[in-house]
């Protein structure tokens, strides 16, 4: 079903999150290491995982350099970090650098099942409260004014706005092809657009400074 590899190297939290994966993803193949330079070799060789679980703190790693120096080798490969750490803004700069989630290793077992599913179906997963805590931020520190000057979001097209607007609800983009009646490519090939456009890194950069737009009225246009 699918290809993941456990980076991490706490042997009790490796067989832990492979029960999960097993139980909640039957059939997939389940790759394990214990430190950065074994699962940059295993990336390497291993072209079509659909998925990397990292640890933060695991040998090799150095903090975030780790994720910035796995993302190199493997652009394509979604990476979620996996970690003790609940820092917010240690959260939201492994976003930054790459990363399509954080789940915390002190998430109950439903919870970890729920946001795995979430990042292999297309979407991105941070911790509710972390996502509530930079929205308000932002609306504090922005008096409600979007986020994204006027001139970038001037530059997407309708298509691209309705999708963004999808996007910001949480939706996959399965989801969003079903919702616009258009194909699941089509929506890849929007949300590249709009990233390059908007000028971020990734998915979740995008949802979160995206959260206070008035969709309507820059669709009135």
């Amino acid at each position: 079903m699918y290809k993941i590899l456990i980076a991490d190297d706490h042997p009790l939290f490796r067989e832990a999150i492979h029960n999960v994966i097993s139980d909640g993803f039957p059939g997939s193949e389940v790759m394990e290491t214990e430190d950065l330079d074994s699962a940059m070799a295993l990336t390497k060789g291993n072209d079509d995982l659909d998925l990397i679980l990292l640890d933060l703190n695991m040998p090799g790693m150095h903090g975030l350099n780790g994720l910035i120096n796995l993302r190199n080798e493997a652009p394509t490969i979604p990476v979620v970090i996996v970690s003790a750490e609940q820092d917010k803004q240690v959260v939201l700069q492994a976003i930054t650098y790459g990363a399509v989630g954080f789940i915390t290793k002190s998430s109950p077992r439903k919870q970890m099942t729920e946001a795995i599913e979430q990042i292999l179906n297309g979407n991105v997963y941070l911790p509710s409260d972390i996502i509530r805590s930079q929205k308000s931020t932002t609306r504090r520190s922005s008096n409600d004014a979007p986020h994204f000057p006027p001139e970038l979001l001037q530059a997407l097209t309708r298509k691209q706005l309705l999708v963004l607007e999808r996007m910001t609800k949480g939706d996959s983009n399965k989801q969003i092809a079903y919702s616009l009646a258009i194909a699941e490519t089509t929506v890849k090939a929007h949300v590249s657009a709009i990233l390059r456009k908007l000028n971020v890194h990734n998915r979740v950069q995008a949802i979160l400074s995206a959260g206070d737009i008035d969709f309507a009225a820059y669709l009135r246009r």
